[in-house]
């Protein structure tokens, strides 16, 4: 199973980040929510606090593009192996500079990855 950092989390249900939230965990993945609000997701609170989690293997974007640069450090600093860029997300900057330091990169919705069998 595949550690995961869910960046963008929300308690809201009509947020994507939340059903990816509650199907990677129905899916045996472990769950990191990290957002900007407090708040529960999957059973687990929202981190605000940027925390140093260690053995991420994805983590998986719901933060748009714009608001990304605040972010880039902390995505890049917990070295993932993946960084999936869900719909919306897309970002030919973090990608270039996760690459250069041998992140893979995907843009790919965790949903359709999940529900197919491809996570």
């Amino acid at each position: 199973m595949k550690k995961t950092l869910v960046l963008g989390a929300s308690d809201n249900p009509d947020r994507y980040s939340f059903r990816a939230a509650h199907m990677l965990k129905r899916h045996g993945h472990e769950v990191v929510p990290v957002g900007i609000r407090k708040g529960e997701v999957a059973g687990l609170p929202i981190r605000t606090d940027r925390p140093q989690e260690k053995d991420i293997d994805t983590v998986t974007l719901y933060v748009g593009p714009q608001n990304q640069p605040a972010w880039y450090d902390y995505i890049l600093d917990l070295q993932p192996k993946r960084i999936l860029f869900n719909p919306g997300t897309e970002n030919p900057e973090l990608e270039r500079l996760a690459q250069q330091r041998g992140i893979q990169t995907e843009e790919a919705c965790t949903l359709v990855l999940l529900s197919i069998g491809q996570y």
